[in-house]
């Protein structure tokens, strides 16, 4: 079953970071047309739908940076657990290689 199932943490690492990576491209991206004002633009029209446009593009990546945050959170989760088995498992398996060497008859026998 092993055989079918593995985890690299490293490669978890690696999509936290790609994760926080979104986050900043999408913040900057916002930010870029902060400083542009819809009254610069023109017609009122086209101001309007820019202002409106700025609005809901500051709503939706707030909303998608919250969606991020929480996947974020559960990959630091799921690395942290894995990496807890891991070491659990090396120390056993580290006390069973201790114990076969250093002629401990390990059951009882």
């Amino acid at each position: 079953m092993g055989d079918h199932f593995k985890t690299d943490i490293g490669q978890l690492e690696q999509f936290l970071t790609s994760l926080e990576r979104c986050v900043d491209e999408l913040n900057e991206a916002r930010s870029a047309l902060d400083h542009v004002r819809a009254d610069q633009i023109g017609t009122a029209r086209l101001d309007e739908a820019c202002d409106k446009f700025q609005e809901e593009w500051k709503y939706g990546a707030d909303k998608t940076k919250e969606m991020i945050d929480a996947v974020k959170e559960g990959v630091k989760s799921n690395k942290k657990g894995y990496e807890e088995v891991e070491h659990a498992l090396e120390k056993v398996l580290k006390q069973i290689a201790d114990q076969s060497t250093s002629g401990g008859n390990g059951g009882g026998k």
